[in-house]
């Protein structure tokens, strides 16, 4: 079986471990199942959720890793090729994927004090300046999370966007959950920038299926085969229904009980897991059940 599975709120929560998850995935690869596993933070490279997963006792190999960041510079690449220069709002992981794959990166900080400086003193209504100039022509503004995040930095991406360059998303997820709480997560800052210009961005992470083809695409499979393992309803489990694929949604994360019975028997998830023993056996039952074959 394909295995599309998140990472906060299902393999951890914060730095904290989710008992028993890590040694479930292991057990499958084990058996045969291809992990893949597909999160929706923007902030970090690749390669360094490798370390951390394979202290977990987890099975990773980086090309088995697809965020939304590598989902979006492999967006970009694959779908928009015309979009060269990349006005970026977010942390270095994600500046560094969209570079990896041969975008020129503009960071939206050092351009966000250039417009302060050039701008200082100027009485508002007619200035003379090009702030379009200042924000480096991109031709496309992408926005993740940003844990240093300014005035500056939402000035420069909305000017670049008024200016008419594309609009771009790594996710819109609201909240970002950690071992405590729950804090402002990428689609906060993208709410920002959208109700600054008044433009609806494409978002690349769940629910959009982009980043499940993505991920499917590393191992030579079709997205719809295989089984979405994730916390969040309006994330993990929408796109699971996007691509026609299955799922089991965990209960470790941002999702309750009560919100899941609650729901109309259309948009329930295939399985329910309330910790890694229920993971086990929810795979079980899913491997009996394999989906028919395409067309039909």
């Amino acid at each position: 079986m394909l295995l599309l599975v998140d990472l906060d709120g299902v393999v951890y929560r914060g730095r904290d471990p989710v008992p028993g998850v890590a040694a479930v995935l292991a057990d499958r690869a084990a058996r045969g199942d291809d992990v893949v596993y597909v999160t929706n933070n923007s902030m970090y490279y690749r390669a360094d959720y490798v370390p951390r997963l394979e202290a977990l006792g987890a099975p990773v190999t980086i090309d088995r890793i697809v965020s939304s960041a590598r989902a979006t510079a492999l967006h970009l690449v694959h779908h928009e090729p015309t979009l060269r220069r990349i006005l970026v709002v977010g942390e270095p992981g994600l500046r560094r994927e969209l570079a990896d794959v041969g975008l020129e990166v503009i960071d939206a900080g050092e351009r966000a004090d250039l417009l302060a400086r050039s701008t200082t003193g100027t009485p508002a209504g007619g200035t003379g300046v090009d702030e379009f100039e200042i924000a480096g022509r991109p031709d496309a503004v992408v926005v993740g999370l940003d844990q240093d995040l300014t005035y500056g930095k939402l000035a420069i991406a909305t000017v670049a966007i008024r200016a008419g360059a594309r609009f771009i998303a790594t996710n819109r997820d609201p909240v970002l959950p950690t071992e405590h709480s729950f804090r402002p997560g990428a689609g906060s800052i993208v709410a920002a920038v959208e109700a600054a210009t008044r433009v609806l961005p494409i978002s690349i992470g769940k629910p959009a299926p982009a980043i499940l083809e993505e991920a499917a695409r590393m191992v030579g499979a079709c997205a719809g085969d295989g089984i979405v393992i994730g916390d969040g309803l309006d994330t993990d489990i929408a796109a699971a229904r996007a691509i026609g694929a299955r799922s089991v949604l965990m209960l470790t994360g941002v999702t309750s009980r009560a919100r899941v019975d609650a729901l109309p028997r259309s948009e329930r998830p295939d399985e329910v897991a309330s910790n890694a023993a229920d993971l086990a056996a929810a795979l079980e039952r899913l491997a009996a059940w394999p989906p028919p074959p395409a067309g039909r």
